[in-house]
Order: structure tokens, then C-alpha cells, then sequence
């Protein structure tokens, strides 16, 4: 699907450096206008919320659960708490007694997902992907890299080429990147809470972001468990790609064809 994204027209089109399978420069790019829209936090926020609360899946409790019990209200002149009761003498049905019910129970009936309009999400969408190519933002977010311009653009040669992590570790050294996986890699840590039980024991912050033409690549294969990495395809990049946590900025590196793929599903209209 292509958006047509109206906007005032901004600076002058980025010129981004490209590089090839050996890390050299060969050659330049000029950015597509999509990397021209301005930055909207507020925007990429709400998508950012909206995809992460559409994976929470509510629950509740069964609404007699602590109340299927015989226990009635003895009255008055026992000289113990009036509370329902068992013939044993046992309490029970009240929250502060045993297998009594919950005082207030989860329900699911609460509101949990963010809604946001298609055009919004879209808008947010192109303004996060403009986001990659601001270095102080990309900084901001504490990525770690020694490049002058931004994002990374490759020669598509490099998707098939660079196909054991081996050299794809010597290959993003020599772009000035391997810093960042190092960074993620020694940021990895066990998650304060209960998540530690739900099989979310580590916390690991995100690295590299890979925009390959598809997910079979040999490139994808060779840098898909470097720590913190994520690959995306131009048909499935979304918010939770470009701006984790809400936090645009993502340290990215577009092959030459993925990038002109995502130029094409963004088409923006300067006024």
C-alpha cells in the first residue's frame, strides 16, 4: 500500500554515502523525500503505543470466583466478627478471609489497546523513518557509531555476499557500527520483576536495525543473532522497528533496493 503524505517542504534532500561488501565508500545517494518530513514525537508516541497495547490480551476473573459458598450471616451475640460463616465457624466470602473473593479483580472490560487513525499511523510511520537519517537523534537514543552520515546506505551486492557472521562482524567494524552491538551485548541484563518467571528473564537494548529485501538473504542470516539486531522487510517496517519505546532515532542500514522499495510506499506531496 503507497501514502501520500502532504507536507511543507523542508531543507534541501539529504546526499548520504554508499557502501560497499569490503566497508569502503563507492559512491553517493540522494535520500528519497521521505527523509525531509520533520520529526514528530508526539505522532510516532501514539503509534508506538498503538502497536505495542494490540499484542496485550485481556483477562479478568470469573465473576462468582470467592462467592460459591454456603456460608450465611449468623447474626448478632457470638462474640465474633459478623461475617459470613460456615457451620464450622470457618469465615468465608469476604475479601480478608480464607478463599474469599478478590476486592478488585482484574476485568476485562478494561480498555487496554491505544487507538490510532491509519493515516496517523502511516504519517508516523514516514516521520520515524526520517528520524534515521538525524544524527543528534540517533545519538540520542545511545547508539554508538563513528559515521558521518546517515542512515547506512549499502550496495545490494552485500545481502549476498556477507554470509557467515564472521565477516559480517569485520564488514560492520570497518562501517564504524560493531561499537553498537558491543554496547548492546554489555547492556544485556537480567529484568528486575516477575517478568524473570514469564520467560522474559533478560533485558537487551537495541542495536543495528537491517532493512533487507528479504529476510532469506544471507546478510539477514549472518547478523540476525549479533545482540540488540533486528531485521525488517520495506512491506512489514513499522514502529516498533524504527522507534522502540516510543524513542525515534534508530541506528539503520538500508540496502540500496529496500530503501528505494521504501520510498516508493511513502510518497510525499511538498506544499
Amino acid at each position: 500500500m503507497t501514502w501520500t503524505l502532504m507536507v511543507p517542504r523542508q531543507v534541501e534532500r539529504l546526499v548520504v554515502k554508499v557502501f560497499n561488501t569490503e566497508g569502503a565508500e563507492a559512491g553517493s545517494l540522494e535520500l528519497p523525500p521521505v527523509f525531509q518530513l520533520p520529526v514528530r514525537k508526539d505522532l510516532i508516541r501514539r503509534a508506538f503505543l498503538s502497536a505495542f497495547t494490540a499484542m496485550l490480551q485481556p483477562k479478568g476473573r470469573d465473576p462468582m470466583a470467592g462467592r460459591r459458598t454456603t456460608a450465611k450471616y449468623w447474626g448478632v451475640g457470638y462474640g465474633i466478627a459478623r461475617v459470613p460463616r460456615l457451620p464450622n465457624g470457618t469465615a468465608r466470602f469476604v475479601v480478608s478471609a480464607r478463599k474469599g473473593h478478590i476486592a478488585f479483580p482484574p476485568t476485562p472490560d478494561r480498555v487496554l489497546r491505544e487507538e490510532v487513525n491509519k493515516k496517523e499511523r502511516a504519517h508516523a510511520i514516514a516521520s520515524a523513518l526520517a528520524a534515521t537519517s538525524r544524527i543528534e537523534l540517533v545519538k540520542a537514543r545511545g547508539h554508538v557509531f563513528t559515521a558521518d552520515t546517515l542512515p547506512i546506505v549499502v550496495v545490494d551486492d552485500a545481502e549476498e555476499n556477507i554470509g557467515d557472521s564472521k565477516r559480517a562482524r569485520e564488514w560492520l567494524s570497518k562501517l564504524g557500527l560493531w561499537d553498537d552491538i558491543v554496547r548492546s551485548q554489555e547492556g544485556t541484563g537480567i529484568r528486575a520483576g516477575k517478568g524473570k518467571m514469564r520467560g522474559r528473564r533478560y533485558v537487551e537494548p537495541k542495536s543495528i536495525l537491517f532493512v533487507l529485501t528479504s529476510y532469506e538473504k544471507p546478510l539477514a542470516k549472518a547478523v540476525r543473532n549479533f545482540p540488540g539486531v533486528d531485521i525488517a522487510t520495506p512491506g512489514n517496517l513499522g514502529i516498533l522497528h524504527l522507534a522502540p519505546g516510543g524513542v525515534p532515532g534508530r541506528l539503520t542500514v538500508f540496502s540500496k533496493t529496500a530503501l528505494e522499495e521504501v520510498s516508493r510506499k511513502f510518497e510525499v506531496v511538498f506544499l
